[in-house]
């Protein structure tokens, strides 16, 4: 039942947030043998209770079909028999990681004989809001947990039932090892209030994770009184370079676009260089559309390839989530940098070249949280970096960038150790 039918909001997000306080205390002195308990029995819940799980996310696709939701959304939304096992292959690969907390980062013996070490410790508290991807319940909560933080997550109202099937894994995980109820909660409502009540949570949620549109994404940072990471839209790039070998750019840049369109690291512009027009952009062309994939481009790329219709300047701005790609013919490194940086959101950017020189100018001057040479922009995923998982991909500069996983979880604090040492 939604929780704002039987009570009001401001009271429930006060009590789920004095419970989440609560429970990180005890997480933060949590072994790392009793977290992993709970990430390897939410697993193993997830799958006992696999057909539950799709049932309710049957529930949420025909929903959200009748609303109208794009391919796009619809696509985020789903969950099949072999994205279930990834989720819980993920809670396992969790579990599997080395526990950051306590960790010491940096230990110096000073003159006077103290002891200087700083230790890695939990944020706390950590709210999480986000729209569609039932499968953020599980990546969210599993993180926090390792990284001994409690969670609160608002999951949106498309995967509302998808969202609290995944969450009663999670709960069976945390009473098999013994861990507080609250060290993992779903928020039980779909009325948008919450989500404003939990941006002013300042006395009890530490940091805010927005994971979702950039309509999302820009409520949260102009409402939120509780520190960001933020997770902005992925107006990701792929550069053919003049250097490029043709099947290899052809092979990187259609995966990039169309393994899948919905995910926030697909390519959504290639920018090729202008040498490498007549050789290259007619196979990549092709490849994408025989992927079912639309082609816009500048005057230039339209001349090169009479299947690229025309791109207006908002196709450069567009995060399309969907089967069309923008191509812009750029001349050269320092043109293509150029465009990223008026046009990119700072997420993932790739160069695909065989002149190593162009690639660290590349890696080296492109702003974006993640750059990549010679690789499809869709490896823009924490468990593809080892990781486990990610509750996202922060494009901030401050504390973390890039994929959030456990270690990005923590902050630290220094200990300072001496034999009586008083300051002359």
């Amino acid at each position: 039942m939604d929780a704002a039918k039987t009570e009001n909001i401001p009271d429930l997000m006060a009590r789920i947030g004095e419970d989440a306080k609560a429970a990180a205390a005890r997480l933060a002195m949590a072994t790392t043998a009793a977290k992993n308990m709970a990430l390897m029995e939410a697993a193993s819940s997830l799958r006992r209770r696999k057909n539950k799980i799709l049932s309710e996310n049957a529930k949420d696709m025909a929903a959200a079909k009748e609303k109208g939701l794009s391919a796009a959304m619809l696509d985020r939304l789903e969950l099949t028999d072999e994205r279930l096992e990834g989720v819980a292959g993920a809670l396992e690969q969790i579990a599997e990681l080395p526990d950051p907390v306590g960790t010491i980062l940096e230990e110096r013996e000073r003159p006077n004989g103290l002891i200087i070490r700083r230790v890695r410790v939990p944020l706390g508290v950590i709210g999480v809001i986000y729209e569609s991807r039932p499968n953020v319940t599980a990546d969210a909560g599993s993180l926090c947990l390792k990284a001994g933080n409690a969670a609160i997550l608002r999951g949106g109202s498309e995967s509302f039932y998808s969202s609290r099937a995944i969450m009663e894994s999670l709960a069976d995980g945390l009473e098999a090892a013994g861990l507080p109820a609250a060290s993992i909660q779903l928020v039980p409502t779909t009325d948008r209030a919450a989500v404003g009540e939990m941006l002013g949570m300042v006395d009890t949620i530490d940091v805010i994770v927005p994971r979702g549109g950039k309509s999302l994404v820009e409520r949260v940072t102009q409402d939120s009184k509780v520190p960001l990471f933020k997770h902005l839209e992925g107006n990701c790039h792929s550069y053919v370079h003049a250097d490029a070998d043709a099947e290899m750019a052809r092979k990187i840049v259609v995966n990039a676009k169309m393994r899948r369109t919905g995910v926030c690291g697909a390519t959504e512009t290639l920018l090729i260089d202008r040498a490498a027009v007549d050789a290259m952009l007619g196979p990549i062309v092709d490849g994408l559309s025989k992927a079912g994939c639309e082609v816009r481009g500048d005057k230039d790329a339209q001349a090169a390839d009479k299947r690229i219709i025309a791109a207006t300047d908002e196709d450069w701005d567009t995060e399309y989530l969907d089967s069309i790609i923008s191509v812009k013919v750029v001349d050269g490194v320092d043109d293509a940098i150029g465009h990223i940086a008026r046009h990119g959101s700072q997420h993932t950017d790739c160069i695909i070249t065989g002149n190593a020189r162009a690639a660290e100018k590349f890696t080296n001057e492109v702003d974006s949280a993640i750059v990549m040479v010679n690789a499809s922009t869709q490896f823009a995923d924490g468990g593809e970096f080892g990781m486990g998982a990610e509750i996202g991909i922060s494009t901030g500069k401050l504390h973390a960038r890039g994929p959030v996983g456990v270690e990005q979880l923590t902050s630290s604090k220094y200990v300072v150790l001496g034999e009586g040492q008083t300051r002359p």
